[in-house]
């Protein structure tokens, strides 16, 4: 298998590649530019190259996003688009990342960036591949209660469809909504809605 061969072999099986990702295969990044240049790979962002055909739009962005900060979580709006839970469109990717992480600079696609931590953070985390990309996605569960959390960010009337949706898609179970509330400590802010849906 010549080097262009294993680039786009690479791209086949990481679904986004960066010029790091092909040194590590002992390959020199002229190759991968070459590719690009000949129309055989597109250039999805600064630095992030993929197989023309793997990508769609509406997931583009978040397997980007997660490709660039590995260490973010998918969250709120974009987490409810992505669990099909709200009529809102965004054009901004919203991701958590750890109270105390330095806060990431990407050109595009533009984020909004809340901070979470200890177990507000680590709760609910969900592993999805998006274009062979592995994308943290908060749960419908925990995406409902961060939507009560940030309430002041996004807008209560978003918070409540939220709620609405995922217990009329039954994609959580009020068991499941009940412990993402006091994980992200908004029992007392959500128990009324919760009673209202049952």
């Amino acid at each position: 298998m010549d080097r262009k061969e294993k680039i786009i072999e690479l791209a086949k099986q990481r679904g986004i590649i960066r010029p790091r990702d092909v040194e590590a295969a002992g390959i020199p990044r002229e190759y991968l530019l070459r590719l690009y240049r000949n129309g055989e790979l597109v250039r999805v962002g600064r630095g992030l190259y993929a197989m023309p055909e793997t990508l769609t739009s509406e997931s583009i962005s978040l397997a980007e996003v997660s490709k660039r900060v590995p260490t973010a979580v998918i969250c709120l709006i974009s987490a409810l688009q992505f669990h099909d839970l709200t009529t809102q469109i965004t054009n901004r990717v919203w991701i958590a990342i750890e109270n105390k992480k330095w806060k990431p600079v990407i050109e595009y696609p533009p984020i909004e960036l809340v901070r979470l931590t200890g177990k507000a953070f680590n709760f609910g985390i969900e592993q999805h591949e998006v274009n062979r990309v592995q994308v943290k996605v908060y749960s419908p569960a925990k995406t409902v209660a961060d939507c009560f959390k940030f309430r002041n960010k996004i807008g209560l009337d978003i918070a409540l469809e939220a709620l609405r949706e995922t217990w009329k898609s039954r994609k959580a179970s009020m068991d499941e909504l009940w412990e993402a509330a006091k994980v992200c400590r908004v029992a007392n802010v959500i128990r009324p809605y919760l009673e209202a849906i049952t």
